[in-house]
């Protein structure tokens, strides 16, 4: 029991000091300051279903020395809002594959990915219409999808399919909201940790008040048994079940927006639609600088359950919300899940309004 606690104890003195690194590193950046590299040893390469190392080695803001170039040609994930197809039916295919992606700057990973990339591909509907889901499994196991917005039975709509095969399923969209889909496949936890997860928005039949700009954030985590550096990482399951993440994100990748901000302008309706992907962690989403005007809690996009003055809303594991915001002044806005540990790992972006000059410490 003793040599379980001591373990333990200095594991999370590991993960609190690379994480003040990390925090440091982006305070630093926005002063154009250098903060120094966080030194972390590769572990070996282990499968997905491996439950890893044991040890809860931290690799949380491990980096290469060329950090900041690889950040800045680092091409962001669309975080724009897709437009909603047209007609009665919208045909959605995705093709699942295995896949190894980057991060963090220099941080690789091997995934599986629904449409080549973590998270998916959002999709954008309108209430009413009907969703035609074809999935193709071009993996090396099984796997499904899940949507958190669909009324259907699981076991006929959500069942595995074999490597090589596919399924296709229909359901109409009747909750307006934005949702969570996923691989359902056992364990659920290693598939969603490995970045099977996407957004779906269903538009109410009676729109909100038009945004000016509106932007879709996934949140997840990710558990690595090495730093990513030299080979790509896998997933380790026993710091999944410890909840001790290397990486916190938005849309795949450690702070890509507070290096490629997201943009409006002076007075315009922003809205954000968030979802918490997990597996396991909520996210507290925030905007600093402002309070939202509105906030559809929980997905619910009915006016008359909003909530109005909010300055920071919980969303769980496995939901959404809808945030509405206007700024009137020029500047630089951060947006994080105020559970700041996730910051130091990485979420964390920027909403650049109008043309202001300097920069953030956050």
């Amino acid at each position: 029991m003793i040599k379980t606690v001591v373990v333990l104890a200095v594991a999370a003195m590991i993960a609190a000091f690379t994480a003040v690194i990390f925090s440091l590193d982006a305070v630093a950046k926005a002063r154009g300051e250098k903060a120094p590299a966080a030194v972390a040893t590769p572990a070996p390469a282990e499968s997905h279903d491996n439950p890893g190392s044991g040890s809860l080695t931290s690799y949380a803001g491990a980096k290469p020395a060329n950090a900041d170039e690889l950040a800045a040609a680092h091409k962001p994930f669309p975080a724009e809002l897709p437009p909603i197809p047209a007609g009665d039916v919208v045909d959605v295919k995705m093709v699942l594959k295995d896949i190894t992606v980057e991060l963090a700057p220099g941080v690789e990973y091997t995934a599986w990915g629904f449409e080549g990339g973590v998270p998916g591909p959002t999709v954008h509907v309108r209430e009413g219409q009907t969703v035609r889901m074809t999935l193709v499994n071009g993996g090396a196991i099984p796997h499904s999808i899940d949507f958190h917005a669909a009324r259907i039975a699981p076991d006929v709509a959500f069942r595995d399919v074999a490597p090589g095969e596919s399924l296709t399923y229909e359901f109409v969209a009747k909750d307006p909201g934005v949702y969570m889909y996923h691989c359902g496949t056992k364990p659920v936890l290693a598939h969603i940790a490995n970045g099977m997860y996407g957004a779906i928005v269903v538009s109410p039949a009676k729109p909100l008040p038009k945004a000016d700009k509106e932007y879709v954030l996934v949140g997840g985590e990710f558990y690595l048994n090495g730093d990513g550096l030299e080979q790509p990482a896998a997933y380790d399951v026993g710091k999944a079940h410890a909840q001790m993440p290397d990486w916190v994100v938005f849309n795949g990748y450690a702070g890509q927006y507070a290096t490629h901000p997201l943009t409006a302008e002076p007075n315009d309706l922003v809205r954000f639609y968030v979802v918490a992907a997990g597996p396991s962690l909520d996210v507290d989403f925030h905007v600093v600088g402002t309070i939202f005007d509105t906030v559809y809690p929980f997905q619910d996009m009915d006016p008359a359950r909003a909530l109005h003055g909010v300055q920071t809303f919980p969303v769980p594991a496995g939901g959404g919300a809808v945030f509405d915001m206007r700024i009137p002044d020029e500047g630089i806005y951060p947006f994080v899940s105020h559970s700041f540990a996730s910051v130091d790992l990485g979420m964390v972006g920027l909403l650049k309004v109008g043309n202001p000059k300097g920069s953030a410490s956050h």
